[in-house]
């Protein structure tokens, strides 16, 4: 039950909504769930089909536009629309078109599924057609793992009462559009169209066409091919747009029809995408799809043995998580030019680019999971450092790396600064995703050929941008993670990252002049680094001030953070959430109000830093004064609330995360799914009630499990090791499946875990 998700409602807002639920992908391609023939008319329809960073680059339009403000943005594009496929029945000269809306016939059954453990999605359809005609319909489709250039449509129509001629339309279509909404800052109010064909052609059997994106000349295309399970008669009609297919045929019994895709782009195949996509097909298209559905189960069963989190006593809660960890999956990027955007790969919410959500809330979930993946998101922030280290000196800064708040290519996309450019956190965040890779991995090549350097042009970035006062190291006029308090000096969350970034520059150095010494001195050659800047780093971490209230005994958010009005939360109507759509950013930035964790955030990042009683005392305060309006604050006060021993309220926070999107409860889900969110459910369970942290010292467990569950179990890879987690009402389990030896932390006590025997340790209460 809880591997798939299925539905049978065929409202249209419903609908539109699963458009972004039932998407596939592979993280390069990603197909919207949309039906192949179509809705009404007037549904406002997101049919999309993105390839992972293929964007165009816009103009930003300022009022005044002061120094350094970014001139353009990059916007990820819908491209080449494959998926449409419409079945007619033709009696008597008529033709009755497939439609499950209007006046179009009768839907005796209907029900669509999609399929984590085999990873396709399905449609199954019992119509009549206006003049009484029935038949059985059953549309299948998936995006490859394994080839990740690969979409493949199965289409079977099986009689009931009708045998008679059948016609089946498809089309290979570049007159493409992106979805603009006016209303709503997170999706683009304008650029919906971006790209032009350049090309289509009929190669043989198969159609191809190719379009180039107006500004950033990237270029795109599809190679499409058909099979028929029958014989019937083919026409093709070539467009300078589109190419058009029709196929006829009897249908005595049931008929299966196939359409093989093929996706490439410049980014990636070279400067002939149109061919390579030929040629691609020529070696791959040809197979079944019975053949390319047992190659996602082999790859889904790798990645489940690895990744999977089982939780019994709540059905529902089950079927949520698995569902974020697939679409996780899908949405990942897997080459030096993608990375993970906001809405991944099932929808144009936020135009397609990343954010720091990457690294704070997706990363750890492919990190403790399948850590080749977080390589690859890890590699792609390295591929844009040259841009950081300018964007650094666009900036006024004479070193360092700022890497940019929103991004596709590299470039900064953020128009409104005070909420994106002074979100300097940014290249902390990074940092930390990096040492926190070799923490889980111990990849001392990784850290060689890639890291030490992120980490070093960083640590830069907050020498040039901080300073000293009385005696302490204060960074000044930034934004933390809370975009409802804009540029402020000393941000807790900024300082303290900032701080862990510094020490570790200068580790990282230690280690490659120990292991590496050739290549360390290389990279001190390379990067220019003076005699005394080694030290600079360390002492501006010793000295770093983190902001702290003795009479509150709390980390107050910034500097003047606890001197402003507090919000007024009990006049405020319930119509006015999230307050960023109902209120001018002034009047929030003037008040304690708080759109996500920030503080508390850095609390769990980070928690040596304080006392536990200064993180309760935190925890506290600031849960008073924050509305959660960002789907990344909910899954840390879980998390938190976990660690200071509020187990009730940390359920309470889960449940928000982990049916958000199946649920949509933000009234969203329309533009793409909530990454971010996804990977913070994973983090909630992980972090929060199995209380899991890596640390310098090795691994740490604290569990617990709430009373509504009976058991909690999941797999970890930590070091080469592959560990099973098994949690239930009197019993912590830890088991080692692959791999040597490891000594774990549990409740602050060391165990040694071998893989001949289950460590067991007794449930604290």
């Amino acid at each position: 039950m809880t591997w798939s998700i299925k539905s049978n409602r065929l409202n249209v807002e419903d609908l539109l909504t699963e458009e972004s639920l039932y998407f596939t992908g592979n993280g390069y391609l990603g197909v919207r769930g949309n039906f192949e023939e179509g809705y009404t008319e007037e549904a406002k329809t997101i049919r999309g089909t993105y390839i992972n960073a293929f964007h165009d680059i816009t103009d930003i339009t300022y009022g005044e536009k002061l120094y350094a403000f970014p001139e353009t943005q990059q916007k990820l594009l819908n491209i080449i629309d494959s998926q449409t496929i419409k079945v007619a029945l033709v009696h008597d000269g008529e033709e009755e078109w497939f439609s499950l809306f209007g006046k179009s016939g009768e839907v005796i059954s209907y029900e669509r599924a999609l399929h984590f453990d085999k990873g396709y999605s399905e449609r199954h359809i019992h119509w009549k057609s206006p003049s009484g005609k029935e038949v059985k319909i059953h549309f299948k489709r998936l995006v490859s793992f394994n080839h990740l250039e690969f979409f493949i449509q199965e289409i079977e129509v099986e009689p009931v009462n009708f045998n008679g001629i059948v016609k089946i339309f498809s089309n290979v279509n570049g007159d493409v559009s992106n979805f603009v909404d006016k209303n709503d800052p997170r999706v683009a109010s304008g650029h919906a169209k971006r790209l032009e064909v350049t090309e289509s052609k009929l190669e043989g059997s198969v159609a191809a066409v190719e379009v180039e994106t107006y500004r950033s000349k990237l270029r795109a295309a599809c190679a499409a091919s058909y099979q028929l399970s029958v014989e019937g008669e083919i026409n093709h009609k070539e467009g300078t747009q589109s190419i058009e297919t029709i196929f006829t045929f009897d249908l005595a019994e049931k008929v299966t029809f196939t359409k093989t895709s093929v996706f490439t782009d410049t980014l990636r195949h070279g400067d002939h995408p149109i061919q390579t996509a030929i040629e691609l097909h020529a070696k791959i298209g040809n197979q079944t799809f019975s053949h390319w559905l047992e190659n996602q189960e082999n790859y889904l069963k790798d990645f489940w043995k690895h990744a999977g989190i089982e939780i019994k006593g709540d059905e529902s809660l089950q079927e949520g998580l698995r569902f974020n960890l697939y679409h996780l999956l899908q949405s990942a990027g897997r080459d030096r030019y993608s990375n993970i955007s906001a809405k991944g790969l099932s929808g144009e919410g936020y135009e397609g680019h990343y954010f720091w959500d990457t690294e704070i809330y997706m990363v750890p979930v492919f990190l403790m999971t399948k850590p080749d993946l977080a390589k690859q998101l890890l590699l792609y922030r390295y591929s844009i450092l040259d841009g950081a280290r300018n964007r650094a000196k666009e900036m006024g800064h004479k070193q360092g790396a700022l890497f940019p708040w929103r991004t596709i290519s590299g470039s900064e996309s953020s128009a409104y600064f005070p909420a994106g450019t002074a979100q300097y956190h940014i290249s902390a965040d990074v940092a930390y995703s990096y040492i926190q890779y070799f923490l889980a991995t111990n990849d001392l090549e990784f850290l060689r050929d890639f890291g030490a350097e992120v980490l070093i042009e960083t640590a830069r970035l907050w020498i040039d941008t901080g300073h000293y006062h009385d005696g302490k190291f204060k960074i000044d006029a930034v934004t933390g993670p809370d975009e409802y308090t804009c540029i402020v000096n000393n941000n807790y969350y900024t300082n303290v990252m900032a701080k862990h970034n510094l020490k570790w520059a200068a580790k990282s150095l230690s280690l490659l002049k120990e292991r590496y010494p050739e290549q360390y001195g290389g990279l001190i050659k390379r990067l220019n680094i003076g005699g005394n800047e080694e030290s600079s780093w360390e002492e501006a971490a010793e000295k770093m001030y983190l902001p702290f209230d003795e009479s509150l005994n709390i980390n107050p958010q910034d500097d003047t953070f606890l001197q402003k009005a507090i919000w007024d939360f009990e006049h405020t109507p319930e119509d006015h959430y999230p307050l960023l759509l109902n209120y001018h950013p002034l009047t929030l930035y003037r008040y304690q109000v708080c759109k996500q964790a920030d503080t508390v955030l850095a609390h769990f990042l980070l928690e040596d830093e304080q006392d536990m009683s200064v993180i309760k005392k935190s925890f506290d305060y600031y849960e008073k004064i924050t509305t959660h309006d960002s789907s990344l604050s909910s899954c840390v006060f879980s998390i938190m609330a976990a660690k200071v021993g509020y187990y009730d309220k940390a359920y309470d926070y889960f449940i928000e995360t982990a049916r958000l999107d199946l649920d949509n409860t933000h009234g969203n889900t329309k533009d793409g799914l909530h990454m971010a969110n996804m990977g913070g459910t994973w983090m909630a369970i992980v972090f929060g009630f199995a209380g899991l942290r890596v640390k310098e010292s090795g691994i740490y467990f604290n569990p617990s499990i709430p009373k509504q569950w009976d058991s909690l179990a999941f797999s970890l890879q930590f070091q080469g090791r592959l560990l099973k987690i098994s949690i239930d009402k009197n019993n912590v389990n830890v088991t080692i499946e692959e791999g040597n030896n490891l000594e774990v932390m549990i409740y602050e006590q060391s165990y040694e875990v071998s893989g001949d025997k289950a460590l067991e340790v007794p449930l604290r209460s």
